[in-house]
């Protein structure tokens, strides 16, 4: 009956969460930030065919399988509640810390991209060529959506419809930066282009030297965090194992303690993120 009751407590709270968003509106109308951000993130994770719909029910999924698996481990339904809060954040956690590490792995690509671009420019291709040349010669990782590009190209012949889909699919703020000035000079002419490019592959670099240096320094505070705020939900699930243990928080004061120290753990872990985060560029090209 508990694990029941159990159930039905959590569906009818991601009812209620659910109903605070809006949902994304088609034919062209703006979309909700919530909705473009995290669409951001799981493109940036490489998982381009997810939705931040089922990002969402994925979460619910894993709250209530922590739920029941640590009701059934513990017997004590305030545990349970906690450690199901923490396995809602588990999947977009673990989106974002995908979407990182990508990001940083495609940031040391970036200037490569630019200077295939401006080596096919200064070789006499067009615009459209020289982009769609990075999906046979640019780095593995981001073949695939240039290959997407060049298929698109063939297919519609419409250079600025392509760059929006080649956007689309990088979700990139240096990305945004490159079609632009693609676009730009597409529409406007310009000789400027290969300068442009020299200039932002070596700001590129001279960002990612900086950017590694700063990460190197902050890496074992951040470990270091981590394992703290960690620490003590470990020794309560160790605890937890023991049926005196966890009998201790089958109460009222028991709930509102373990509710004060995760609502501690969430305050001190989000305050450390935004210490320890170096500043991330927009997309403001969107």
């Amino acid at each position: 009956m508990g694990v029941l009751v159990g159930l039905l407590l959590g569906a009818g709270v991601a009812c209620v969460w659910w109903s605070f968003w809006a949902e994304p509106v088609r034919g062209g109308a703006r979309v909700s930030a919530w909705h473009e951000r995290t669409q951001d993130t799981l493109v940036q994770a490489g998982m381009s065919g997810a939705t931040p719909g089922g990002l969402v029910l994925t979460s619910v999924g894993v709250s209530l399988v922590v739920l029941v698996l640590a009701l059934a481990l513990t017997r004590t339904l305030a545990i349970a509640v906690c450690f199901a809060a923490f396995g809602a954040g588990a999947a977009p956690s673990l989106v974002r810390s995908r979407a990182r590490r990508r990001r940083a792995r495609l940031r040391t690509l970036w200037p490569e991209v630019v200077d295939h671009l401006g080596s096919g420019i200064r070789a006499g291709l067009s615009l459209p060529e020289a982009v769609a040349q990075i999906g046979e010669r640019g780095p593995l990782e981001l073949r695939e959506p240039f290959l997407a590009f060049a298929e698109d190209y063939r297919a519609t012949g419409r250079f600025g419809d392509c760059l929006d889909g080649l956007k689309a699919r990088l979700a990139d703020p240096v990305a945004d930066r490159i079609v632009e000035a693609l676009r730009v000079t597409r529409d406007v002419g310009g000789t400027d282009l290969g300068r442009l490019l020299r200039t932002l592959s070596t700001f590129l670099r001279e960002d990612l030297r900086t950017r590694g240096e700063l990460e190197a320094r902050q890496s074992w505070t951040v470990y270091a965090a981590r394992l703290a705020v960690a620490a003590p939900w470990i020794v309560l699930a160790l605890l937890s194992t023991r049926t005196e243990a966890a009998s201790a928080y089958d109460s009222v004061a028991g709930f509102v303690v373990l509710a004060a120290g995760g609502a501690c753990t969430v305050a001190a872990y989000v305050a450390m993120l935004r210490v320890a985060r170096l500043p991330e560029d927009p997309r403001v090209l969107r």
